[in-house]
């Protein structure tokens, strides 16, 4: 996991997720264990309207783990302001039941370690057209 400072905010936000979706994905380690590495105690995450603590983001986590979907995230844009950054960036996601891509707008806050503090994200998901990579 990179640190924030003096880190590009798109390279940043796109490393966090990458690597923590890889560490769940690729490790047998526990969740929680994951999930404190990659986010503080406190943690709050709202992604429309729904709102996830720590306990609620390790439960997250067992359905990602047991669909095994590969993710690339594609940033378009990221500003940096302190310990707070805003991201437009689209998810591509393949699992074993279909592709997804998804838009997000991402407002969080991180400590200088890197670990996220807090998220609000809006997202869309675009429709895929049939036979189409994500």
């Amino acid at each position: 996991m990179s640190t924030l400072n003096g880190t590009d905010p798109k390279q940043f936000i796109a490393d966090f997720v990458t690597s923590f979706t890889d560490e769940l994905l690729r490790s047998d380690e526990d969740a929680s264990l994951i999930v404190d590495r990659f986010h503080t105690p406190d943690i709050v995450q709202v992604a429309d309207g729904h709102r996830m603590d720590r306990d609620k983001l390790i439960a997250h986590t067992r359905p990602v783990r047991k669909n095994r979907p590969s993710l690339r995230i594609e940033v378009h844009e990221a500003l940096l302001n302190g310990e707070s950054i805003a991201a437009r960036y689209t998810l591509h996601v393949q699992n074993r039941k279909r592709d997804l891509v998804v838009e997000v707008y991402f407002f969080g806050q991180f400590t200088p370690d890197g670990r996220m503090r807090q998220a609000h994200m809006l997202t869309h998901t675009v429709p895929v057209e049939e036979g189409a990579a994500a």
